[in-house]
């Protein structure tokens, strides 16, 4: 990265696999591109179940199930034994779906490229809840992981709706005068639950699996009663100052890169060390193809990130 621009550009062109992964992804239906039909599933819905962790994860890793405030959560260590960072690490979708199945690659692939346990917080969303529950537990999960790796080896991650809840968390607990995290590592955020800046409408057609509305009606229920401009809904809107180092990982083919760009140069003026890596031809949280060029240097990055900062 130089000077001039906000951003670190990996690569100047997606890769083959990543292009097939965006074919793939584009022929199969989004229910974040459809907020009328948003409107009228997510109101009478059945409550969502999380994707089970697959079987085979007993024989590649060290699990423990537990909870926190009530909600279920699963931690990952590698096979030979705790790793030196804890990385608390949350899902995407939107704050109405659960874990999906597609995120439990992700989580695998960050334990063996990091050598970190993980811990995935399997919280409540919408419509059954908002952000009170989730708020809770992602707290509670905090303290515990803190009371055996300290804040200096912690970092808070997650995809999507997971990087807005990892960078809120950080955010209320330094409001509230709480100690913090050592290092934020973001995927694709949700960084504006309104997603105001019409300049994501530039991107949209490119996007294969979100669109605008969408986005804003699912902020405006899962932000409840502190409002779609509160900071600790929206992060785009906190005062950042305080904040430990960001790497936040973002690809180009995503609505969500405009704020990211905005949130990167707020997070510097505020003298927060960050680093925004972006993919040419990435979809919305493209490291989910964790068989791509661009998925393996996200992950190795992120091991970097928390080696050197």
């Amino acid at each position: 990265m130089n000077g001039t621009t906000i951003y670190d550009l990996r690569f100047a062109k997606p890769s083959l696999r990543m292009r097939l992964g965006e074919f793939l992804i584009s022929k199969q239906p989004s229910e974040f591109k459809d907020a009328e039909g948003l409107k009228a599933k997510v109101p009478n819905r059945k409550p969502p179940v999380d994707a089970p962790m697959p079987d085979k994860f007993e024989k590649r890793f060290q699990v423990e199930r537990w909870s926190a405030e009530g909600q279920d959560v699963v931690t990952l260590h590698p096979k030979s034994g705790k790793g030196e960072w804890h990385i608390i690490y949350f899902h995407g979708g939107g704050y109405f779906m659960p874990m999906f199945k597609e995120h439990w690659p992700v989580v695998a692939a960050l334990v063996e490229a990091t050598g970190a346990s993980i811990s995935v917080p399997l919280y409540d969303v919408i419509p059954e809840h908002d952000y009170h529950p989730a708020n809770r537990q992602a707290e509670a999960v905090y303290e515990k992981v803190k009371a055996e790796w300290g804040d200096e080896r912690i970092a808070l991650s997650g995809d999507s709706a997971g990087g807005n809840m990892a960078l809120s968390l950080a955010i209320q607990r330094r409001d509230a005068g709480k100690s913090l995290p050592a290092r934020l590592i973001p995927f694709a955020p949700w960084l504006d639950m309104a997603l105001k800046d019409e300049a994501a409408r530039t991107v949209e057609p490119k996007d294969v699996l979100l669109d605008v509305d969408s986005i804003r009606l699912l902020g405006g229920w899962w932000a409840g009663d502190r409002g779609v401009d509160h900071p600790h809904a929206s992060p785009l809107y906190a005062d950042l100052a305080g904040l430990p180092p960001i790497a936040i990982f973002q690809g180009r083919h995503d609505v969500f890169v405009v704020d990211s760009r905005t949130f990167t140069a707020k997070a510097r003026a505020a003298g927060v060390p960050i680093k925004l890596y972006e993919y040419e031809g990435g979809p919305h949280v493209y490291m989910a193809l964790t068989f791509t060029r661009e998925a393996k240097d996200t992950f190795r990055l992120v091991r970097e990130f928390l080696d050197n900062g």
